[in-house]
């Protein structure tokens, strides 16, 4: 196969979401990582262009990871600057070190079936709050976890 006929894949922009999926009871869900077993995390997936809306980019990212298409989505009004992990920087155009990611919560029914992505997660796990909170490698991602309780209604 002649590798010189495949396009480079876009740098990523450093813009995302973070969508914590719970269950009015407060279960999270949580899925591992593929590239990273042991890493537990919410839903997460960057903007595909820098017009497409935020709702949009977590409905999408949800979809792909984790099969669900139902639930209440809502925007928390939350966003967190970090620095990106050195083992993911090479995904993004060089000099870029900083992601913004936006907070949504999405609300599903308890029992809602999950279909992972296999070329992204391996396993899922639903938890009360605070282990999900615990088990999440991401500090943004447990500090979302753990302001379930304040921002559902």
């Amino acid at each position: 196969m002649n590798t010189d006929l495949i396009p480079p894949r876009p740098f990523k922009i450093p813009v995302s979401v973070l969508v914590v999926i719970h269950t009015p009871a407060l279960e999270v869900l949580l899925i591992e990582r593929a590239d990273k077993p042991g890493y537990w995390q919410s839903v997460t997936g960057s903007v595909d262009d820098l017009d497409e809306p935020l709702t949009d980019t977590a409905r999408r990212e949800v979809q792909e990871e984790t099969g669900i298409t139902i639930g209440e989505l809502r925007d928390w009004g939350l966003s967190n600057v970090y620095d990106i992990y050195p083992v993911w920087r090479h995904r993004y155009a060089p000099g870029v070190t900083q992601n913004t990611e936006h907070v949504f919560g999405l609300t599903v029914p308890a029992g809602t079936p999950v279909r992972l992505s296999p070329r992204e997660h391996t396993d899922h796990v639903w938890l009360p709050w605070r282990e999900a909170a615990d088990r999440c490698f991401s500090p943004s991602n447990a500090e979302a976890i753990l302001q379930l309780p304040r921002l559902v209604p």
